[in-house]
């Protein structure tokens, strides 16, 4: 015999798909990549409305528009072209009514620009965990107790870790070495700083854990290192975590992992609603 559910006479009905209308910020390493897939139709219930750049761009499959023309139209604004953007910007775009998606979450270890984030409106922010897994676990974890160590670890070429501040001696020593060198040891509030665009992964484990001065961070240029590699290691009452990744550089921006605009389209995927999300 075969049952047959009737709804209730009270029950709502579902309502229809709807399209998000994206502005992309950043046409770079990460922002060709994301907006060439939303330009394909490869992201259901999202297409590509414009993108903002501060260059002039010839290739973007969409039109160019400026911040402001962009919020008139967009009502979700994906940030692929650095922290200084969502320092400027994040704000605005939450206050225009537009949610925001940031791959550059090393900003947000600025503890005043996050409070203001997480206060403003009507816009929603979300995260992307860009080049490490684990995160959603970390953040669960965080509902038993508090963890009491965190650490970071992340092996790059040293070329894609040179900064301005570094003196003369260390310069020299990341051009010359021919073995691991550690550049910098600190918590995941100072060392995104120090490194805007090579270490938004522990901007993103912070945010997982809850406390950035908890999350130790150790830099290490190694010329050998053919992979970028994160290592997450993780401990408390409940438990001990581990978790190892390698990724290929992007061929046109070494700074980033190939990995990362795909982060972001998996993020865009959870953000507009789309079936079969691991959330």
């Amino acid at each position: 015999m075969t049952a047959t559910l009737t709804p209730r006479p009270d029950t709502p009905a579902r309502p229809g798909p709807t399209v998000r209308r994206v502005g992309l910020v950043g046409w770079g390493a990460i922002g060709r990549v994301v907006g060439t897939a939303l330009a394909e139709g490869r992201v259901p219930g999202a297409e590509l409305t414009c993108v903002i750049d501060n260059r002039p761009l010839v290739d973007a499959p969409a039109p160019q528009l400026s911040f402001e023309d962009a919020l008139a139209v967009c009502d979700l604004v994906v940030e692929a072209a650095g922290q200084a953007v969502v320092r400027e910007w994040a704000e605005r775009v939450l206050t225009s009514g537009a949610d925001l998606l940031i791959a550059s979450t090393g900003a947000l270890v600025d503890p005043e620009l996050t409070a203001r984030l997480r206060a403003a409106g009507p816009g929603r922010v979300y995260f992307t965990g860009g080049a490490v897994g684990g995160l959603d676990l970390l953040q669960a974890v965080r509902g038993l107790g508090p963890l009491t160590s965190v650490t970071l670890t992340t092996t790059k070429l040293p070329a894609t870790l040179h900064q301005p501040w570094m003196d003369d001696a260390l310069t020299t020593r990341l051009r010359t070495t021919t073995e691991p060198v550690e550049v910098m040891r600190g918590t995941a509030r100072d060392v995104p700083v120090k490194f805007p665009k090579s270490t938004n992964v522990a901007a993103s484990v912070a945010l997982a854990t809850g406390d950035p001065d908890l999350v130790e961070v150790v830099v290490v240029a190694d010329p050998a290192a053919t992979l970028t590699r994160h290592v997450i290691e993780a401990a408390g009452p409940h438990g001990s975590y581990r978790f190892e990744v390698a990724h290929r550089p992007d061929a046109a921006n070494p700074a980033t992992s190939q990995v990362v605009p795909h982060a972001v389209l998996r993020s865009l995927g959870a953000v507009v609603g789309r079936a079969g999300q691991i959330l």
